[in-house]
């Protein structure tokens, strides 16, 4: 395991912004989106092996919680799962350098903010979707982290929020952050409700508009744009593609993580592709959950981001069970019942792959 833990006594200036690097990222065409509770460091570890070159963002993480809080836990990782970008969510543009600074030191390749998020808790802190309404407070943020940092600074944000939701309030919102150093937009193609919707209604109720996003992509040829919000397969990323800079995909890739088995060629034009079946992937995560049980970890931790890896399949609902069965254990033996439940699952899953 990569220990990722920053030098305490590193520091650096903050009264100069340093010589900024090009935005790597313009040429990732396809990643996976922050999602809370989901894109956890067991997500990402045990997920990579499935495409070399995706881009992975983590949970958003209050900045807060890292600069004030001390909680740098939440930042560690594996070097095996860049490329690997962290969510920051924060008003406070000191608060939010400070962390930028601390996560670059540890390798992160890219800081994203959250101005997108619509939950009660996120609001309360004035920070989320809630940004929208202050694109001069957001580029003052960016700047703030620019100041701090080499790597790309990244805003993630909304269609628009409660009444400011037309074409040209994103436009604006847009141009406001741009012209104060932010070049690369994620835009969930859905309007937010602040008041009045969960975030899971506001993930679905909303209408998507993507022809938006694509409009402001043909409109600002300049800026990297990328689309996220109900996109499930790769065939739907790559008509995105014709419009925009990347596509960012969301809850199909922990429901069905097995589109991504075709990323590499599919969105990267590599020649070929990690695995050709589900038993093959299989096999190489053994490894990863026995370094996992020996530190004392359950293997719930990691077998539920497998649980959707059958999705279509005949035998998904047996699956699920299985893995359901050993969730809870975090001794290292269990690792022969997992064995197991591949080696049954092998004659059915060949038919399925080759089909």
């Amino acid at each position: 395991m990569t220990d990722n833990r920053p030098d305490a006594t590193c520091d650096e200036p903050t009264s100069t912004a340093r010589t900024r690097e090009p935005d790597y990222h313009a040429m990732v065409p396809l990643s996976v989106a922050p999602m809370m509770d989901y894109t956890d460091r067991h997500f990402r570890r045990i997920l990579r092996p499935l495409t070399r070159h995706t881009l992975f963002y983590t949970e958003m993480i209050n900045a807060n919680a890292i600069v004030r809080g001390g909680r740098l836990e939440q930042l560690a990782f594996d070097a095996e799962e860049h490329p690997v970008a962290l969510q920051l969510g924060g008003d406070d543009p000191n608060t939010l350098a400070e962390a930028s600074r601390i996560a670059e030191d540890l390798g992160y390749r890219e800081i994203n903010l959250n101005i997108g998020c619509p939950s009660d808790r996120v609001l309360k802190g004035r920070f989320g979707a809630c940004l929208m309404a202050e694109p001069e407070h957001v580029g003052v943020m960016v700047q703030a982290i620019q100041a701090r940092v080499q790597i790309p600074v990244t805003v993630k944000h909304r269609i628009g929020i409660d009444d400011i939701d037309q074409y040209e309030h994103m436009k604006n919102f847009v141009d406001v952050v741009s012209a104060a150093g932010c070049r690369s937009f994620i835009v969930h193609a859905r309007k937010a409700w602040l008041k009045g919707l969960s975030p899971k209604q506001n993930r679905m109720v909303p209408p998507l508009r993507h022809d938006e996003v694509h409009r402001l992509k043909a409109e600002r040829p300049d800026l990297y744009v990328a689309t996220n919000g109900g996109i499930r397969t790769l065939d739907e990323a790559r008509a995105h593609l014709d419009h925009v800079d990347s596509v960012m995909i969301g809850r199909a890739a922990y429901d069905t993580p097995w589109i991504f088995a075709s990323a590499d060629s599919a969105i990267f034009g590599a020649e070929q592709d990690p695995y050709e079946t589900r038993r093959d992937f299989l096999e190489d995560t053994f490894a990863i959950f026995a370094d996992h049980l020996s530190r004392g970890q359950r293997f719930h931790t990691l077998g539920r981001h497998l649980l959707g890896l059958y999705h279509g399949c005949a035998n998904s609902r047996r699956w699920k069970q299985g893995l359901a069965s050993l969730g809870q254990s975090s001794d290292p033996a269990v690792l022969a019942d997992f064995r197991a439940l591949v080696a049954s699952m092998r004659e059915e899953l060949a038919r399925h792959d080759a089909a």
